[in-house]
């Protein structure tokens, strides 16, 4: 008889694209997440969790093509494949969602509604550095209110989600602009084919990267780029392209400047015209409620989602500076972004229906707050009861009872007692702030040991041979007061 040929094993490793979250990255992300939601709670907002699964019909243009659905998202056939079977995709944001909801519940939900959402997205993206094919995002929305107070609304709301979660007024702004005025722009130019207009809109986006000579090379016969590769331009003349380049260059010292620089750049366009005035309607309705140009400016230069959003668009940058993989100084940039999209319902309803919204980038906001040390040496594991003895396990747990009782976090040790030694290297593992040692002598004393873990890896790191032997970390404390001694040293490093 052949021998039966062993199967192997499964590798213990992650697919590519995605990545585990332990501990205190979750923790540190509820806490972001917790405190943002309570922004948007206090703005009106209510919460919504929609499905994680939407048919890709539903997701519709926000695939990269729509020929092809299984392209761009985690996407499979429900159903018989020789016969009627639906496609079905993993959501790849949470605004086509939104519309969705809507859509199916509209005559449910008041008008306006505002909703926010938050949780995991997947694209199936080819993955790189930072890169992820499931990460979390962070939106609020309203659908179905066409006055840009809406749009005024959540840039406010997102500078104090900002604040709320440690970003120091000072060290963000929130830059505002109108995608009809750019439209404006492209009339002007007298652009009208779409296959110059998506071009011109693609050098307008890296203004940022190449500045301004850099654009008007592109919008010309093109340039030689950091590479020395050479990149094609639009081919357009001097005097056409001008429009572009004072629309770009349009910001001033002040909103009223910015404004009239821009309604230069747009010329005879009512679209234009009509941009330049609800920017003007922003920056008023925030000056009202105290959101002046240290945080909410008007700003040109931002350009979002092509062939998305139809109105005022906004972006959160960071202006710290931080260091990058070769320790060049240079800004955070992005955290947060969103803006007007008055026909993403309409596909489902055919009537157009305005709405407005932001998304926050979890991961983003979170790294800058490490940044800045508003995280990621906050979290603290449970105070550790060892075990001294295995036949008073019952009275460890009564131990470890009382802690939970008072609020602390705090765990039994459950591994083999034997080697105390590895029980203090687990309480260090789990980076708890405190452990509670009582053998037979302590239990008959009617005491415990406590140890300030915390305070004894900062003596052991440059403490001499006799400080050390004194052990000021470790220190007997009547059985009855156990609770409120543990409770100091918590305290003390929360």
């Amino acid at each position: 008889m052949a021998k039966e040929k062993k199967q192997p094993r499964p590798k213990a490793e992650t697919p590519k694209g995605f990545r585990d979250y332990f501990g205190a990255d979750v923790t540190e992300r509820a806490e972001m997440l917790s405190k943002i939601a309570g922004v948007y709670h206090r703005y009106g907002f209510e919460a919504l969790e929609s499905s994680a699964v939407e048919t890709v019909e539903a997701l519709g243009k926000f695939l990269p093509d729509v020929d092809r659905p299984n392209e761009g998202v985690f996407a499979w056939q429900e159903g018989d494949p020789e016969g009627k079977a639906d496609w079905l995709a993993l959501r790849y944001d949470l605004t086509a969602p939104l519309a969705r909801v809507y859509a199916q519940h509209r005559n449910d939900l008041p008008t306006p509604y505002r909703r926010y959402a938050m949780g995991p997205v997947w694209r199936n993206e080819k993955p790189g550095p930072g890169r992820f094919r499931q990460f979390y995002q962070c939106d609020a929305d309203t659908v179905g209110a066409p006055s840009v107070a809406a749009d005024a609304e959540i840039c406010a709301m997102l500078c104090d989600a900002l604040e709320e979660v440690g970003i120091a007024r000072g060290d963000y702004v929130v830059r505002v602009n109108n995608r009809k005025v750019l439209e404006g722009v492209l009339e002007t130019m007298g652009v009208e084919d779409d296959a110059t207009r998506d071009a011109v809109l693609r050098t307008i986006d890296k203004f940022d990267k190449v500045g301004e000579a850099g654009v008007r090379e592109l919008l010309g016969k093109g340039r030689l780029d950091a590479s020395g590769a050479y990149i094609d331009g639009v081919g357009l003349g001097d005097d056409q392209a001008e429009p572009v380049i004072a629309f770009l260059t349009s910001k001033g010292e002040d909103a009223d400047t910015t404004l009239a620089n821009l309604q230069s750049a747009v010329g005879d366009s009512l679209k234009g015209a009509d941009g330049i005035a609800e920017l003007r309607q922003i920056a008023g309705l925030l000056a009202a409620q105290g959101y002046g140009p240290d945080r909410i400016v008007i700003d040109p230069s931002v350009v979002r989602g092509l062939g998305y959003y139809t109105g005022p668009v906004f972006e959160a940058e960071l202006t710290f500076e931080i260091k990058d993989e070769k320790g060049r100084p240079r800004q955070f940039g992005s955290v947060a972004g969103g803006g007007r999209y008055d026909d993403l319902v309409k596909r489902f309803t055919g009537q157009a229906v305005p709405a407005t919204g932001v998304s926050i980038g979890v991961d983003r906001l979170l790294a800058a707050l490490r940044e800045t040390g508003k995280s990621g040496d906050s979290a603290k594991g449970p105070v550790v009861v060892t075990v001294m003895d295995r036949d008073r396990m019952a009275d460890y747990q009564s131990m470890v009872a009382e802690l939970r009782q008072a609020g602390i976090r705090a765990e039994v040790y459950l591994g083999n007692p034997k080697n105390f030694g590895n029980q203090l290297k687990y309480a260090d593992r789990r980076q708890a702030p405190a452990a509670i040692i009582a053998g037979s002598d302590e239990f008959d004393k009617g005491i415990v040991q406590i140890k300030d873990l915390i305070l004894g890896a900062e003596i052991a790191a440059d403490a001499t041979l006799e400080e050390w032997k004194e052990r000021p970390s470790q220190f007997e404390a009547p059985r009855d007061d156990m609770v409120a001694r543990v409770k100091e040293i918590v305290d003390r490093y929360s």
